[in-house]
């Protein structure tokens, strides 16, 4: 519609005749005549005066376009995210029934707001959820403690360090000579122990159970190939068993977290060296990798950096995941850059876990860090537990969980007995169980307990109980990796990988693992 059409249309439509028209502008009866039969065109400041009594904007006066229209008509309303786009992740409001759950067991006195939390909950996602989201997080961040819990937890470094029980058991040295092999081990058996778990990450028993028993694979003994994948299980299993890294379908490792992190910090190292700060980690997760590349815990961190918010703030603003496993799978480059000190290991891991997890999700990488940094140099498993533990409160939940683990192991439970027991305190259909720290602690160190000294039935015994499969794997595989050296590693391991895997790193993408175990030994000498 040509500019004299639509000021005839808003005169019209306005019902003022030419001269009443004429008269609001300041022009001649003709003038409005000759404007509206396209003869002439009103000057600019005309333009304008008409647009602004119009409330239209000088695009649609001009060339009847929309576009100004729809980029400035917000501006006169309220500004909301699109909520039902955002991910669970990131949107606080769609966890607070897991709030609730995460803050009790911390022992965070709530009771007289359980309805609360859970009638809020079942509201649909918008402005006003949001906004009854923020009180519930203020009255979480001001609770107060329950009279009768039992647990001293804190988060800081240095009353870790006095809630410890004693220190890491005496370790033998470093045996320069056997450093490589172990290394070499430990980054392998991190990631073949990741890609026997990534097919399947999700599943839950009732299901994976079923599948490794058609396969001819259980108890587990190899990787799942794409030849176990028939189009008739496709069909008839829940889980998306479709076009996943089976390991007779690559020519790479794929990338996974479990084993982006542990590339992360070797070039964290590069960057900062050993010093490294909180604050200098997240800069990194920034600079480093896309938003989607972090899950759980590490999303909400990420958009908390982002926002402002930063160590350990962003391990506590609006986070329900803080207990979540994320923290446990990003320790194992500082256990192997610390061979035999675990307890520097530790509190590299303390620094890396405090912004995006606080508590057990901070002692989880801690005791991760610790096992591997030990198992640089003790050939005992139990040396090699204790020292993870001798890195944690006692007085934690962890603490206790792995303690009654170890007693009930000494006290001759048998294997079967003992994942049993994992499954009946920990619900695997419960997301929040799911992905805890300490149970999948607990699975770790049950596999490295019952697996005897062997890599595939330890790394398989953690895969085939569920939860958290493709972390468990790759944990697994990091210690007695670490612990036994790359000969512990059959080639039927090791072949899938050709020697290379990928990232999602910037400026990274594909690495050769090889030269990811060369950096680290000159790590080790800083």
């Amino acid at each position: 519609m040509s500019l004299s059409k639509n000021i005839n249309r808003l005169r019209t439509e306005a019902k003022l005749t030419q001269t009443e028209f004429a008269e609001k502008f300041g022009v001649t009866h003709q003038s409005v005549q000759k404007w509206e039969s396209g003869e002439t065109k009103p000057d600019l400041d005309n333009i304008i005066k008409i647009s602004k009594f119009f409330s239209v904007s000088v695009d649609q006066l001009l060339f009847d376009s929309n576009q100004r229209i729809a980029e400035e008509l917000p501006a006169s309303r309220k500004l909301l995210p699109a909520y039902e786009k955002m991910h669970d992740w990131e949107l606080y409001s769609n966890e607070l029934t897991l709030e609730y759950l995460q803050s009790t067991e911390e022992g965070l006195d709530l009771s007289e707001y359980r309805d609360l939390f859970h009638h809020v909950a079942k509201l649909k996602s918008g402005e006003y959820k949001s906004r009854l989201a923020d009180i519930l997080f203020e009255i979480v961040s001001n609770a107060a403690y329950q009279k009768d819990y039992n647990y001293v937890e804190p988060s800081d470094l240095q009353t870790i360090k006095k809630c410890r029980k004693t220190h890491s058991p005496a370790l033998p040295p470093v045996v320069p000579d056997k450093l490589k092999e172990k290394i070499e081990g430990a980054w392998y058996g991190r990631i073949c122990g990741c890609l026997l778990g990534k097919p399947i990450e999700g599943i839950r028993t009732d299901e994976l159970i079923p599948l490794l028993k058609e396969t001819n694979n259980y108890p587990m003994t190899r990787y799942i190939l794409s030849s176990d994948i028939t189009a008739e299980r496709i069909a008839r299993y829940r889980f998306p068993l479709a076009n996943r890294c089976y390991a007779d379908t690559i020519n790479q490792a794929p990338a996974d977290d479990d084993t982006n992190y542990t590339v992360l910090y070797q070039k964290v190292i590069d960057e900062f060296g050993k010093e490294f700060t909180p604050y200098e980690l997240s800069q990194c997760w920034m600079n480093w990798q896309p938003k989607n590349a972090y899950c759980t815990a590490e999303r909400v961190a990420f958009c908390n950096f982002v926002k402002g918010y930063l160590p350990p703030v962003s391990a506590i603003y609006k986070n329900p995941y803080r207990e979540w496993i994320g923290a446990q799978i990003r320790a194992d480059y500082f256990g192997y850059i610390n061979p035999g000190n675990p307890e520097m290991a530790s509190e590299m891991a303390w620094r890396d876990a405090c912004i995006s997890h606080v508590k057990n999700g901070i002692y989880g990488e801690m005791f991760v860090a610790a096992m591997i940094a030990a198992a640089a140099v003790s050939d005992d498993i139990f040396q090699i537990i204790e020292s993870g533990l001798a890195q944690i409160p006692e007085k934690s939940r962890l603490y206790e969980a792995i303690t009654a683990l170890l007693k009930n192991y000494k006290a001759g439970m048998k294997q079967k007995d003992c994942f049993k027991d994992i499954h009946a305190r920990w619900d695997e259909h419960s997301g929040h169980a799911w992905c805890h720290t300490i149970s999948n602690a607990e699975i770790v160190v049950a596999a490295l307990l019952y697996g005897n000294n062997d890599f595939a039935k330890s790394i398989c015994m953690a895969v085939e109980t569920g939860f958290d499969t493709d972390c468990n794997g790759a944990t697994v595989g990091s210690v007695l990796g670490m612990k036994n050296g790359i000969r512990s590693i059959g080639q039927e391991w090791l072949a899938p990988l050709h020697g290379k895997l990928e990232t999602s790193i910037f400026g990274v993408g594909t690495v050769r693992i090889d030269d990811l175990i060369e950096k680290t030994l000159k790590h080790i000498e800083l």
